[in-house]
């Protein structure tokens, strides 16, 4: 009888351990939920307001500015997504979104890789306040995404 009573204890006090750090678990996660989308949403302002730049940078398929568009669009569906629902899945959409763009933004910086295919060669090796403004935006979503992600894994059971 005393081992039935002291399981029955130690799963409420495991559920009580539980409810106890929820909430401020999933406050920070929203917290930093708040973050990614902020720095989507930059990542996705300075691709829309320099896309026009791009234009004449093409193959015969498709130009850097069309390329630009879809990024900001893609951004600002995870930003939503990320803030509408702040779990697993949105995070890991929104690390996506944020580290691929960094990814590719550091390689055309440093690396004339020239056109792939469809892709235009987008290589341009100097930096300036925009685009400097996007990485930062870009490397900080991707390491809220990771926050996220870390705020909403699912903790240990109770034996």
């Amino acid at each position: 009888m005393t081992s039935l009573s002291a399981r029955g204890s130690s799963r409420r006090d495991t559920a009580d351990a539980r409810s106890h750090w929820s909430r401020p678990a999933k406050l920070l996660g929203r917290g930093f939920a708040l973050l990614v989308a902020a720095g989507l949403a930059i990542d996705a302002y300075v691709h829309l307001d320099l896309a026009s730049n791009y234009a004449p940078v093409k193959t015969s398929v498709l130009s850097q500015a069309t390329l630009f568009r879809v990024e900001a669009a893609v951004a600002i569906v995870a930003a939503v997504a990320v803030l509408i629902r702040p779990r697993r899945v949105t995070a890991l959409i929104a690390f996506a979104v944020a580290a691929s763009a960094l990814a590719v933004l550091l390689a055309y910086r440093y690396w004339d890789i020239g056109s792939i295919g469809p892709i235009p060669s987008m290589y341009e090796p100097v930096w300036f306040l925009k685009k400097t403004v996007s990485a930062w935006a870009e490397g900080g979503a991707a390491i809220a995404a990771l926050a996220v992600l870390a705020t909403t894994w699912p903790g240990k059971r109770g034996a």
